[in-house]
């Protein structure tokens, strides 16, 4: 079966994914899955998943955008 040379699901990725970064990742997806498509939603389910921003510390709505500018930089 031959490949489509113009699909890559990673093409924007300039290195692999920390541990961090693949945990928060799969806790965004289980939101999604869960239908949950809004910012306090995805906050909440994060916090309830005891998914912690890199310091530790509870996810707000607030952290979450600055965390989310600096992963996507």
């Amino acid at each position: 079966m031959p490949t489509d040379r113009y699909l890559d699901p990673h093409q924007a990725r300039t290195r692999t994914p920390t541990p961090y970064e693949d945990l928060l990742g799969d806790a965004i997806e289980r939101a999604f899955a869960a239908g949950i498509h809004d910012l306090a939603g995805l906050v909440e389910h994060l916090n309830r998943s005891h998914t912690t921003t890199p310091s530790g510390v509870a996810w707000t709505e607030e952290n979450y955008r600055a965390e989310m500018a600096v992963l996507g930089a």
